[in-house]
């Protein structure tokens, strides 16, 4: 595992994250991924998947924020970030990531899950992807890599774990977007 791609994948995060471009990162730049990732599938902001999602997105911003010392409300710097989800990564390691992601992969499921089966299959990953600014041509390629055990649906947990694996470097495949 490579440290060095892991801190670059972080600060992608912390940028792609930054929505308003102000260096640091606050509770409306979460509710704006949240808000941008709904946008882009087409959902109604007052949908119930919409709502768990933007309550999603918060649970992460006050995770971290209290992992960065930060009061609520107050911003995370990029300095902070990177420490705190490094501390995440590297010192808790991946219970502590899926804690701080499981939330959000529940909900991001229930918005994608068109077929309202608990999984995603590969044109509602597709679907997940794009919404989160991956193209779609590459999109496809990364089905086969995530579906552990090949049977054409993704669950939460192989959702977790391609997300834990690309965190800690050991999936090479684009997840930001």
């Amino acid at each position: 595992m490579s440290t060095a791609v892991a801190n670059d994948r972080l600060v992608k995060r912390f940028e792609k994250w930054d929505t308003d471009g102000n260096g640091v990162l606050e509770p409306g730049d979460f509710q704006g991924e949240a808000a941008r990732i709904a946008q882009n599938l087409g959902r109604k902001a007052d949908s119930a998947e919409v709502q768990e999602l933007l309550t999603a997105f918060q649970g992460l911003y006050e995770y971290l924020a209290q992992k960065a010392g930060v009061p609520a409300g107050g911003g995370i710097s990029r300095e902070q970030f990177l420490n705190a989800t490094g501390d995440m990564l590297f010192k808790e390691g991946e219970a502590s990531l899926n804690r701080a992601l499981s939330p959000i992969v529940k909900a991001l499921i229930r918005l994608c899950d068109d077929n309202h089966d608990g999984e995603i299959d590969e044109r509602e990953f597709r679907a997940w992807l794009t919404a989160v600014g991956v193209p779609d041509s590459r999109a496809g390629d990364m089905f086969g890599q995530i579906d552990a055990n090949g049977d054409g649906r993704l669950s939460e947990e192989e959702l977790l774990r391609a997300l834990r694996d690309f965190h800690f470097g050991r999936l090479d495949i684009e997840l930001l977007g």
